[in-house]
């Protein structure tokens, strides 16, 4: 009954966590935001052969005010989903911080579930304690609302490029076109593994393991 009701407490946390983080993506636009400060053409970046300007609903055409906060809704969820893409390698190869997450419950890191989904919804996530939940609720409302504000629509936070600033505009369209593929990309990779963790039972890393992402039998 005790872990029932912890899972509860942790779902409620979850769900939470999931519409807070969500909600700056899917919020009206705010009335003042900042614009663009790159000299580049947002239409030019991202744009694939054969694809070209993929649009097929239209929306270019028909709300082109729109487009500034959908690509930088698209950029934002593209980093996110690289840093989960990597998340999952490590966290799958078993590469934990040491000690406990959770002292009072004698919880490990080392205990947590190493998978997306794991046989139930959310995987490891549902073995977080409430109060670490909170914490990473508190990170997300962070760099939401003051670090990162999902209201500077050009992603441009004064980090650079590894620390370094570029100058020189070719270069810098053509990382930021990388980056938006790469974020695509990683989107797809993210789903593509929690699906795959659902059908097989396996987590990444041990579909790789005995060959079976590969179709080979390695075992």
């Amino acid at each position: 009954q005790l872990n029932q009701k912890h899972l509860q407490t942790t779902m409620k946390f979850t769900l939470f966590a999931t519409l807070v983080a969500s909600a700056a993506a899917f919020a009206p636009a705010p009335a003042a935001k900042t614009s663009t400060s790159l000299k580049v053409n947002e239409l030019e970046l991202g744009v694939t052969e054969p694809l070209g300007v993929y649009d097929p609903l239209g929306w270019l055409d028909s709300e082109p005010e729109a487009f500034e906060r959908r690509r930088a809704v698209e950029r934002k969820h593209g980093r996110i989903a690289m840093m989960a893409v990597v998340g999952t390698i490590v966290h799958n190869n078993h590469i934990v911080f040491d000690g406990y997450i959770s002292k009072s419950q004698n919880l490990k890191f080392a205990d947590i579930d190493t998978s997306c989904v794991g046989g139930k919804i959310l995987g490891g996530l549902t073995q977080i304690p409430s109060a670490g939940l909170a914490q990473i609720l508190a990170l997300f409302a962070l760099i939401e609302l003051a670090w990162m504000p999902a209201s500077q629509y050009d992603g441009d936070y004064g980090v650079g490029w590894f620390g370094e600033d570029i100058v020189d505009e070719e270069i810098k369209a053509r990382k930021l076109n990388v980056e938006l593929n790469n974020g695509r990309a990683a989107m797809l990779a993210v789903f593509g593994n929690m699906v795959g963790e659902a059908a097989t039972g396996q987590t990444l890393a041990e579909s790789w393991g005995d060959g079976a992402i590969l179709g080979i039998s390695l075992s």
